[in-house]
């Protein structure tokens, strides 16, 4: 996700995503760490598996982490998880831009 190709709507969805402490350190502990799957990054956060299932799907719904499934050697399925390579401008002229772009705009 590059900052200069923002609509409006995608600009809230990241900034939603972002506004929570447990999706900030789901976030942190990605690009620190690089990939990781669900069962480990859960245990290293220190929250629950279904929990943490909650915050990485509202953070790949924003487009900031994905995920790809993997089979393991014994055959278990496991979700890794990535923090994906991304950029925010909140300058006031970016935000007058994603502005024009919100489907649910009361200006219009």
């Amino acid at each position: 996700m590059k900052s200069k190709h923002l609509t409006g709507d995608q600009l809230l969805a990241a900034l939603s995503a972002l506004s929570n402490p447990h999706r900030l350190r789901v976030v942190g502990a990605l690009a620190a760490g690089g990939r990781n799957y669900v069962s480990q990054l859960a245990r290293e956060l220190n929250i629950s598996r279904p929990l943490l299932h909650l915050h990485l799907q509202k953070l790949e719904e924003a487009g900031l982490v994905s995920s790809q499934l993997e089979l393991s050697e014994d055959g278990k399925a496991l979700n890794f998880f990535e923090a994906a390579p991304f950029a925010i401008d909140l300058s006031p002229a970016a935000i007058a831009e994603a502005v024009k772009t919100l489907t649910n705009n009361p200006e219009k």
